[in-house]
């Protein structure tokens, strides 16, 4: 792949990189597509046993690219796919995460952090709110945890991350804990993993079969609000919104 993903391979794991370190690898419509057809030629790779999910530069991802966003539906499907797929995805974050990229991780069946990671589901702040990516969210986030970080967005660490769910480890080295992890994926066999990843995610995916239409309608009615033109138009101006007393 070349653009905003970048792709390794290595003894049965294929590393997704997302690659757009100018933009804080923005979910734009653009790296939402190359992220998805990486993750479906993973899907039909029989030499590919698990996914690494990563980033270059500081940040994982800084939430939806506000210029260039991709359909929601898009980044719906692909948030679902990546908890269909039936190979393990395994995020690795050493930096930032923000908004959208929150879902994203989410996704994913694992995620180990480092001491550099931080997190913040900052929509609140433009004006909208964590609409779609609580397909991925709540199911696996502490319902107390989830609450005050919807409603403030407060930024928080590793360690929180994983006390709530977010994340499954958080480690002072990351790539010491991916390699215990991924060699046990390596010993699974190909049918043992996809099983027992549709056991784990069944959840998940109840709450896409229910709740997914309706979030897309609440994001799109939020976006199109004036509190959103607002929001992000204070947020592209480097400044406070009008509602910040």
């Amino acid at each position: 792949m070349s653009g905003h993903v970048t792709t390794a391979h290595e003894r049965g794991v294929t590393t997704l990189a997302l690659d757009a370190p100018a933009s804080r690898n923005a979910l734009s419509a653009a790296l939402v597509a190359e992220l998805s057809t990486a993750l479906a030629e993973c899907g039909k790779d029989r030499a590919v046993r698990a996914v690494v999910l990563t980033h270059t530069g500081n940040t994982f991802s800084a939430g939806a690219d506000l210029k260039a966003p991709p359909n929601p539906y898009t980044f719906v499907s692909l948030l679902r796919q990546i908890v269909e797929l039936s190979k393990p995805v395994v995020a690795r974050v050493t930096g930032h995460v923000r908004a959208g990229g929150l879902g994203l991780l989410a996704a994913c069946d694992v995620a180990v952090a480092g001491p550099e990671a931080d997190f913040a589901l900052s929509e609140v702040r433009i004006g909208v709110a964590p609409s779609v990516i609580s397909l991925t969210l709540l199911p696996r986030l502490e319902p107390r945890a989830a609450a005050r970080y919807y409603l403030t967005g407060e930024r928080f660490d590793a360690a929180e991350a994983a006390r709530i769910g977010l994340v499954t480890l958080a480690p002072d080295d990351v790539d010491t804990s991916l390699t215990a992890i991924l060699d046990g994926m390596r010993r699974a066999s190909p049918r043992g993993l996809a099983e027992a990843k549709r056991l784990v995610t069944a959840r998940v995916l109840e709450m896409f079969e229910r709740d997914a239409e309706d979030l897309v309608q609440r994001s799109a009615s939020l976006f199109a609000s004036a509190e959103a033109r607002e929001g992000m138009t204070a947020f592209l101006e480097r400044r406070d919104p009008v509602w910040v007393l």
